[in-house]
């Protein structure tokens, strides 16, 4: 029993997405340093069924109450707890048992549970970018109040954080975000024109879910992580700095003021920063292929194009203006994103459409909880309007 109770018991928020899955690997390839307390999902309950057969957790949450019926129903033999609903994500969150809760939901749902855990005081394992691109502010705060460590599971802010350790009182002078520079790197501004959302998701080196590979091959994903660098390491806009490299081993790099950077390297796995996450701050043996520097003979970097790229250059006016101008570019994106995928917008459409969202949308300098899910809904309404009436 005792052996039982060194286990670390983690939640994991998302489990059916591309992340969630992945840590599902990493606990799997570990049953003697983790165990699965609680899993959730959206929607996709047959896969959380499965997941839940397979790990035993103590509880699953699936967020569509329609869905409860048929969950409950299929793990009936089973000695699982059984929740649905958004407030069941909050609270499941806070069970005592939780050691760590690894937050991999895709987009704003994602910000009220990890607001819940980190008062709970559990340790968050921060793969949910929209948590700290609406609202890095609360969360600060938040996680001060609580003392409640936020890990970034992020392979470029897992790369930062990775190369900060053993730096306590050492001055940053640049954090520097590497960038796959997505699908359409070497396209023109005339090509970008007639992307299809079939040509977009196709990214040329990780596999993620659809939201996260546009937002790739747009460059917002590298916006977002900007806002969030900001936010994780306490570095001014200023000292964000990204840089296009198409290989993805560099993952990031972080410049000192004696000129030294230190880089993080290793192939594309986003296990590698999930299971840093978990151990931290141990590490521990992993099966992951290694990097052969035989093969692997050519490094390059590049600028980012930001007329080409556009929603680059919003994030980081966003991230300026302060506020909750990066919560109206969530927003505005998540809808944006949705209606490309259904071919309602165009590829370089999305970033107009971001833009007057920006303009249109009340900007609050100073906002509270409920300012972020006010300006949440407005942003989406206006983003939705400016769609329809193109």
């Amino acid at each position: 029993m005792n052996q039982q109770n060194k286990k670390k018991q983690i939640a994991i928020l998302g489990s059916t997405g591309s992340i969630g899955t992945q840590a599902l690997q990493v606990i799997d390839e570990h049953p003697e340093l983790y165990e699965v307390y609680a899993l959730t999902a959206n929607n996709r309950v047959d896969m959380l069924i499965a997941q839940a057969r397979r790990f035993q957790p103590e509880a699953v949450v699936i967020a569509n109450e329609d869905k409860y019926t048929q969950l409950k129903d299929a793990l009936a033999d089973l000695p699982i707890k059984v929740y649905a609903g958004d407030d069941a994500l909050c609270q499941i969150v806070e069970s005592e048992p939780i050691d760590v809760v690894l937050t991999a939901m895709v987009g704003y749902a994602g910000l009220k549970p990890t607001m819940s855990a980190i008062k709970a005081r559990k340790a968050i394992a921060l793969a949910n970018k929209e948590t700290l691109v609406v609202a890095g502010e609360l969360i600060n705060k938040l996680a001060q109040q609580y003392r409640t460590p936020i890990l970034p599971v992020d392979s470029e802010h897992s790369a930062v954080f990775q190369c900060l350790s053993g730096e306590v009182g050492n001055t940053i002078e640049k954090v520097i975000l590497t960038a796959s520079g997505g699908p359409f790197r070497t396209f023109t501004y005339e090509q970008l024109q007639t992307v299809t959302p079939q040509q977009a998701l196709k990214h040329p080196n990780w596999e993620m879910g659809s939201k996260i590979t546009i937002d790739s091959a747009t460059m917002m994903n590298k916006g977002f992580e900007v806002i969030e660098a900001k936010w994780l390491f306490g570095v001014h806009p200023t000292q964000i700095e990204v840089v296009v490299h198409p290989q993805s081993v560099i993952h990031s790099m972080v410049q000192f003021e004696d000129s030294s950077i230190k880089a993080q390297m290793g192939l594309p796995d986003m296990r590698l920063p999930i299971q840093y996450a978990f151990s931290y701050p141990d590490r521990v043996y992993s099966t992951f292929e290694r990097l052969d520097f035989s093969k692997c003979t050519n490094l390059t970097f590049e600028q980012p194009d930001t007329k080409r790229f556009r929603n680059l250059a919003l994030a980081y006016e966003a991230m300026y203006r302060g506020g909750n101008m990066p919560c109206i570019v969530n927003a505005a994106n998540e809808i944006v994103v949705d209606a490309f995928l259904k071919g309602k917008v165009s590829f370089l459409g999305m970033s107009n459409v971001i833009e007057k969202t920006m303009t249109e949308t009340s900007f609050v300098i100073s906002p509270t909880y409920d300012d972020y899910v006010a300006t949440d809904k407005e942003a989406r309404s206006i983003a939705t309007q400016l769609i329809n009436k193109q």
